[in-house]
């Protein structure tokens, strides 16, 4: 039988073929879902569905509904707001609402919880506004 040569790759070889697999597998995970995924995430609540009741928003603050991505504010009394609860910074949610601010404590964006207005922090603009209903003591989807 014929010797065969032996290969040994050399140290260069073997980084860049790790380098390769590197890449490849951040690659992979920059890769966004599809569509279909995402849009759970943007749907509004269909009309008539109750978000929360009015008792439930303090007067000067407000309550943050994570699974619907949405803040009520109550920035005085009877008078009802609502905001999309995605920071326009990142994309967080935002975190807190109190003395007629919405907060996100990811970077230090603030709104206004009468307008939406961006207030300070990196965020480059307003929340978008929410449409709602009250009804009686129901706060409901618009």
């Amino acid at each position: 039988m014929p010797d065969r040569p032996s290969f040994q790759p050399t140290r260069r070889i073997v980084f860049h073929g790790l380098g390769a697999i590197g890449v490849a597998v951040a690659l992979a995970g920059c890769g966004g879902g599809s569509d279909d995924d995402n849009a759970a995430d943007n749907e509004t609540p269909d009309a008539g569905t109750a978000l929360a009741t009015t008792s439930e928003v303090p007067v000067g603050g407000g309550i943050i509904l994570t699974d619907q991505k949405i803040v009520i504010t109550q920035p005085t009394e009877g008078d009802f707001k609502a905001f999309t609860a995605v920071c326009t910074h990142e994309g967080n949610t935002v975190t807190s609402v109190e003395d007629g601010v919405i907060g996100c404590s990811f970077h230090g964006s603030s709104f206004s919880a009468e307008t939406g207005e961006a207030k300070g922090g990196p965020a480059p603009s307003a929340l978008a506004s929410v449409p709602i209903d009250v009804k009686g003591d129901q706060i409901l989807a618009a």
